[in-house]
């Protein structure tokens, strides 16, 4: 009988217990790890969860194609994060789809027809005077608040403590910067008292009249009116609430007083009094983040404002300054929450100015970014929208997975059928395949926020044929070896190169083909491309560290060694050739002296 190789390669071959363990091993980590994060089952897509789902695409302006390009459309899909998670969304999805479109699904309980608000305008960025601030929630007081010096309280830690610097006269060494009002903040009573003097000081051109004469009578008293209004709001606003959040300001011009809230750096929510809009954010004409060397400042943003928008920030910065208390300090605002505070104390005149504080790089680059792009310059027209009840999802899901039980008790049956005994090796290969699938996929979503789709099922159910297909071919090589006349131990050795190497061509040929689908396609069938290279790369594991060292075992039992008629590896119904022999050559005689007869 021809035996197997022997050398390094069989002695691996002889141990595949090892091969077991380590996919035994692996199970138990992943299936660990998968209960430690709470997250236990796949996390559903929209179109199985039930949700919006809004289909964005950029519009260009004349003349202004070039617009439309990768740094814009990451903006604004920050942006956009932003609102939805305004609207208290936990789950909500944004992503670029190709080069022009974004796609936010929101999952259920959201009101679609305000998230459809939110996303489909463009984004308004405007630099507001601030008039009074207090922390908000557990430790605010309940009554609008500002120091009796009109100082902003409990601001001297926080990154809005940022100084705001006049860039050119930084340059010729003459910079000067605002500071934080050191006072400590007063009782509730005088805090009322200073808010409701800072609504009527302010220093915002929309203050006083266009000729600067004072207001009728009529206009004053609607003032007061909308004074009152606002320190209402003021009072009552929880800044520590998702929805009283998305809803402040809501309805303010950009020439009217609002409430607004902000975070400051160690992540608590203050809220705001802001007088009217003093500059766009399309006033700004480019802002980037700068590690400044030759100053403690560390990192700071630097903003260069058009002409228009240079003569508007010097007079407001200079009215501040002029102010001091309790206008010093002026808000950078997008979409009606305040994303920096900075102090100024003297009018910012060059058109460049600096932004500086306890900034990270990344905090830094954030600020420039939004400053850059909050006013984004580009429109979104609404493609489509499409909503997915929670019971159409889940009837989706029912009948997706319906169809990947009928699919994989077809091939179990084909596989009783005609493999019989080897069926119990197939069976085991496919639960286990299934079950990283499954916890894989578990584990995915709160890593990089893998939903499972509809289309993503279709492609877990195409893999179900692909894993299949993948022990057939080696139980064929398997087959044809014992046809040839071998046993079985030395046939499955002998099977395994060229059946590997099938295996790996057609794996490497559907793994090619999800890749090119994942990267040319967009939106949901990126949820099949991605099962179906997952699901193909796990195919080539359990073949290798599953299916090979299990039917080796198995080799070794006599039910399938004796090729006993179950097995599906009977000799006579393959139609086995008799037993290969070896051959020898036939012995020479021995060397000795010649007969000189027979010479």
């Amino acid at each position: 009988m021809v035996a197997p190789k022997k050398g390094k390669n069989a002695s691996a071959q002889s141990k595949p217990g090892r091969s077991l363990a380590l996919i035994l091993i692996a199970i138990v980590a992943l299936t660990g790890g998968m209960f430690a994060s709470g997250h236990t089952t796949p996390r559903l897509g929209i179109d199985l969860a039930g949700g919006t789902s809004i289909t964005l695409r950029a519009v260009p302006e004349a003349g202004q194609e070039s617009a439309i390009n990768k740094t814009n459309m990451d903006t604004a899909v920050e942006i956009m994060n932003r609102r939805v998670n305004g609207l208290g969304v936990s789950e909500a999805e944004v992503q670029t789809q190709g080069d022009r479109n974004i796609i936010v699904n929101i999952p259920k309980g959201t009101n679609s027809k305000e998230a459809r608000q939110q996303v489909g305008t463009t984004a308004k960025l405007y630099f507001r005077p601030v008039l009074a601030t207090e922390l908000s929630g557990a430790n605010a007081t309940g009554t609008p608040s500002a120091s009796e010096t009109g100082g902003a309280s409990d601001k001297a830690t926080d990154k809005a403590t940022d100084k705001a610097t006049d860039g050119d006269k930084a340059t010729d060494g003459d910079k000067a910067s605002g500071t934080p009002s050191d006072s400590a903040s007063a009782s509730a009573t005088s805090q009322g008292r200073a808010a409701s003097d800072a609504l009527k000081a302010d220093p915002s051109p929309s203050a006083t009249s266009s000729d600067g004469a004072s207001p009728s009578p009529s206009a004053s008293a609607s003032g007061d009116d909308a004074t009152a209004k606002l320190q209402q709001q003021y009072a009552a606003l929880d800044c520590t609430d998702k929805n009283a959040r998305a809803k402040a300001g809501d309805g303010a011009k950009p020439g009217e007083q609002t409430v607004a809230c902000g975070q400051n750096s160690q992540g608590q929510w203050q809220k705001y009094i802001l007088g009217a809009a003093a500059v766009d954010g399309t006033e700004v004409d480019e802002a980037e983040a700068v590690y400044n060397t030759q100053t403690a400042a560390g990192w700071t943003v630097t903003m260069k404002f058009t002409d228009k928008g240079s003569k508007k920030f010097a007079d407001i910065t200079g009215k501040l300054a002029q102010n001091q208390s309790p206008q010093n300090q002026f808000a950078i605002v997008l979409d009606n929450e305040v994303v920096s505070d900075p102090y100024v104390s003297q009018a910012l005149t060059g058109g460049n100015a600096e932004i500086s504080g306890s900034f990270d790089q990344e905090e830094a680059q954030s600020l420039a970014n939004m400053l850059s792009y909050g006013a984004l310059p580009l429109t979104f027209k609404e493609d489509s929208v499409t909503t997915v009840t929670a019971a159409l999802g889940g009837e989706q899901l029912h009948a997706g997975l319906i169809a990947g039980a009928i699919g994989l008790a077809l091939v179990v049956l084909y596989l009783l059928f005609y493999y019989r005994g080897l069926s119990f090796i197939a069976v085991c290969s496919l639960l286990v395949s299934a079950g990283l699938t499954y916890v894989i996929m578990a584990l995915l979503g709160p890593t990089i926020g893998f939903a499972l789709n509809l289309p993503a099922v279709c492609g877990a159910i195409v893999a179900i044929g692909i894993t299949a297909d993948s022990f057939i071919v080696y139980f064929e090589r398997v087959r044809d070896e014992i046809r040839e006349g071998r046993t079985l131990r030395p046939a499955v050795e002998r099977a395994w190169p060229r059946a590997r190497r099938t295996i790996l061509v057609s794996d490497f040929v559907s793994f090619l083909a999800a890749a090119v689908l994942f990267v040319v396609t967009v939106g949901k069938v990126q949820g099949f491309a991605f099962t179906l290279g997952l699901t193909t790369l796990l195919d080539v594991v359990v073949v290798f560290l599953f299916t090979k060292p299990l039917l080796t075992l198995m080799a070794r039992r006599k039910f399938f060694s004796s090729g006993h008629k179950w097995s599906g590896l009977d000799p006579k119904a393959l139609g086995a050739k008799p037993p290969l022999r070896r051959t020898r050559r036939p012995s020479r005689p021995a060397a000795g002296p010649v007969d000189p007869k027979e010479a």
